[in-house]
């Protein structure tokens, strides 16, 4: 399944993105306004350059002891950024950043430009109606593979309720 074949994909609100040069503390207050774990760096035409997390700020400006006000997005973004296309596979994206165990992951067009946000958790959330089909589908296959075990097995056990009432009902 391509990631834009979800319906969600569709109404996902707009990504939080700002440019280079925007002071962190501004930042983090937008992120904290809005419940995002992440901003995007983008440039004047809004392609992708960066990005800045929860965890970018704990690990190099909280654990580091830096001042948050005399920082940009530009001195503590990751610039090393793996971003999909709408028409890739969702189950891909999914097993490569469970891999190389990163988050978020932006959704870029032809062009860089940013178009969208995904998160591990939306492709788990997402991939949930198909792995409950995938189950139902190998319990139906197991059931079925046993058939004859589980009719003797549902004989047995009717025979059984059936003496026990009938022995009640005697005694």
């Amino acid at each position: 399944m391509k990631i834009k074949d979800r319906p969600e994909f569709a109404t996902k609100p707009r990504v939080l993105t700002m440019p280079p040069a925007t002071p962190l503390r501004e930042a983090v207050a937008e992120m904290c306004k809005r419940r995002y774990g992440s901003v995007v760096v983008a440039d004047e035409d809004e392609r992708l350059v960066g990005i800045v997390t929860e965890r970018d700020v704990m690990s190099r400006v909280v654990n580091e002891g830096r001042d948050a006000d005399a920082l940009t997005l530009s001195d503590i973004m990751s610039t090393e950024i793996r971003a999909a296309k709408a028409d890739d596979d969702l189950i891909d994206w999914l097993r490569i950043m469970s891999n190389e165990r990163f988050r978020r992951l932006p959704i870029v067009d032809a062009d860089g430009r940013v178009v969208s946000m995904m998160t591990q958790g939306d492709f788990v959330s997402y991939t949930w109606p198909d792995l409950i089909a995938q189950l139902s589908l190998s319990a139906r296959a197991a059931v079925s593979k046993n058939y004859q075990i589980a009719l003797i097995a549902g004989g047995i056990a009717i025979y059984s309720i059936v003496m026990f009432v009938v022995f009640s009902v005697v005694l």
